[in-house]
C-alpha cells in the first residue's frame, strides 16, 4: 500500500516537474541560461509576496498566453 502511495506520489512529482518545464519552453526561455532563470523565479516569488497589483499584472499575460495557445 505505501510502495504504490510512493509510486503516485513520484509520477505526480514527475507531471509536475514535466508541466513546469514546458512553460519555460513557452514564454520563449528554452535556451536561456539556468542560473538566469532562476534568479527571475526567486525575485519574482518575492515580488509576489508585497505585490497584489503584480501578481494580477502578470496573471492576466499568463492568461492572454494560454487562451491564444488554444485557439
Amino acid at each position: 500500500m505505501q510502495r504504490a502511495r510512493n509510486s503516485q506520489a513520484r509520477k505526480k512529482d514527475t507531471r509536475d516537474k514535466i508541466e513546469l518545464g514546458s512553460l519555460i519552453v513557452k514564454a520563449g526561455l528554452r535556451y536561456e541560461n539556468r542560473a538566469l532563470l532562476l534568479g527571475a523565479l526567486i525575485d519574482l516569488n518575492r515580488r509576489l509576496g508585497i505585490d497584489d497589483g503584480e501578481r494580477a499584472r502578470l496573471m492576466a499575460i499568463g492568461n492572454e498566453a494560454f487562451l491564444h495557445d488554444s485557439k
